[in-house]
């Protein structure tokens, strides 16, 4: 015990450090959002990879999923890696980093808001992401507490209570840059976390093709004896459905997208590419291929609903190993869990402030506006926005520890209801606006009702479609939504499109 408080206290020291040490840089919104564009590769690698995996990933998902798939849930972290990261980055980098720089776009909201001319775009927008980031927020809270009661016997409701506190100070004192840099340190400690993590629990199975052979032993009355070791497991289609909504769906979600707003340059896109591909692979893949294990150690306990409790399968199989590596997954969880923490409420208070509440109109690069105000006035008005985000941050990070403190479903439905709205109503219209001149504003519009009217209309209907399959079907149909109702809607005036793609020339 002393072993695992001791190394905690010095993580949190740690990431508290870093936030008093970038504050002189969270002084501007630029600042303070994106580190003044000029975040490294290595920095914002880390910063994507460990925003998108968290005690929701390595918690939730891999124990619910390992169990219902078996070892061919490794192919979701794949899936991750593949889709979620590389292609990503290939996809989206380099095209969103400049032309958001182009129009001066600092969020997801303001980049449909200009991009598209339209301030009911933008407003609505920033409720959306600020709504639907609530439900992903208390589900990494969930994940990290389950395991902290687990490593540490502390009551749930006071491990969630800290994790909420500490995040907050660090990214109320250093924003952005203070979040990359611990986001970097936390990438660390999950990439040597989990190969040890992974050695370890084999090793207590008799190695890895005793494992394997174990596996292909379990049965299951409603399974085929050796389903659970099989390439494609006992359910594809469903599987599939979980690789499309946890690794297409990172296109649409504004805290991973903003990470390529605040990218120095295209050299570093190169190169971060190759970094979050790899990271992914590792941290992704191995936390997948570790639940598929967990039938291996009993069948997890039952809810007062008579399901089983998903999330309780990955702290269970932790359960036995030596403290020193009980410490190391504890560390391993925290650093997952606060880096996506940081960036969910860093997204959500940036979103609002500049979306909703000062929603000033901006003009493309190269007008001028009208009614020019002296440096000092822009100086004044660009602190009162740091001041207004930071009191946002407080009062989301209140509501969805309120959440938290009382879950309503798992760790995993939780994220198929927000990434399937996010997703669903973001995904397609941010993507094709970055590369079509022929989206229209009202196309923008009907992805919005489609994304998060059906993931609504799901969820109040008691989820006839799962979760997770509603949020897949939410991203992919955005896509022939947006191209059927820009073939029959007013396109934008041609000569202020092509001022905004002139950046790509």
């Amino acid at each position: 015990m002393i072993i695992k408080i001791l190394l905690t206290i010095i993580f949190l020291v740690v990431m508290v450090g870093v936030g008093l040490y970038s504050r002189k840089q969270a002084r501007s919104v630029e600042g303070f959002v994106l580190g003044g564009r000029a975040v490294g590769p290595w920095l914002t690698a880390f910063a994507y990879g460990t925003s998108y995996f968290s005690a929701v990933v390595f918690v939730g998902y891999a124990g619910q999923f390992g169990w219902k798939y078996g070892l061919s849930a490794t192919w979701i972290g794949i899936g991750n890696a593949l889709i979620g990261s590389l292609l990503a980055w290939l996809v989206l980098g380099r095209r969103t980093k400049l032309m958001t720089q182009h129009i001066e776009s600092r969020t997801m909201p303001d980049f449909f808001g200009t991009r598209y001319h339209s301030q009911g775009l933008r407003v609505t927008a920033s409720v959306i992401a600020f709504v639907f980031l609530i439900p992903y927020t208390a589900g990494v809270y969930k994940g990290i507490s389950t395991l902290f009661e687990m490593g540490f016997g502390i009551p749930y409701e006071y491990c969630v209570i800290l994790m909420a506190v500490l995040t907050a100070v660090y990214v109320i004192l250093g924003g952005y840059k203070a979040t990359a840099m611990n986001d970097f340190i936390q990438g660390v400690i999950m990439l040597f976390g989990i190969v040890v993590v992974i050695a370890a629990v084999l090793n207590a199975q008799g190695g890895l093709s005793a494992a394997v052979s174990k596996m292909a032993t379990v049965s299951d009355p409603a399974v085929a004896t050796g389903a659970y070791a099989s390439w494609f497991g006992p359910d594809p289609w469903n599987l599939l459905g979980v690789v499309v909504l946890t690794s297409l769906g990172t296109w649409g979600l504004p805290q991973m997208v903003g990470k390529f707003y605040s990218i120095t340059d295209e050299s570093a896109i190169r190169r971060g590419t190759v970094i979050s591909t790899v990271f992914a692979l590792v941290v992704a893949g191995g936390c997948y291929f570790l639940g598929g294990f967990g039938r291996l150690f009993g069948t997890p306990p039952t809810l007062p609903n008579g399901r089983l409790d998903f999330d309780s399968i990955v702290p269970s199989m932790l359960g036995s190993l030596p403290d020193v590596l009980i410490a190391l997954v504890v560390l391993l969880v925290l650093s997952a869990s606060m880096s996506t923490l940081a960036s969910l409420v860093l997204t959500s208070s940036s979103t609002m402030t500049l979306d909703l509440i000062y929603r000033d109109k901006k003009s493309l690069p190269g007008e001028v506006e009208d009614g020019q105000i002296d440096d000092v006035v822009a100086e004044r008005i660009e602190q009162r926005k740091v001041v207004v985000m930071r009191v946002l941050i407080v009062f989301f990070i209140t509501i969805s520890l309120m959440i938290a403190l009382n879950p309503p479903t798992f760790i995993a439905q939780l994220m198929g209801i927000s990434w399937g709205a996010l997703a669903g109503a973001f995904l397609a219209p941010f993507m094709l606006g970055l590369y079509s001149r022929r989206v229209t504003t009202a196309s923008v519009w009907a992805c919005f009702v489609w994304g998060v009217g059906l993931t609504v209309v799901n969820m109040l209907l008691g989820n006839p479609i799962n979760p997770i399959n509603c949020g897949a079907i939410a991203m992919l149909g955005g896509f022939p939504m947006v191209w059927l109702v820009s073939l029959f809607t007013p396109r934008l005036p041609r000569q202020e499109v092509d001022k905004i793609f002139e950046c790509y020339q």
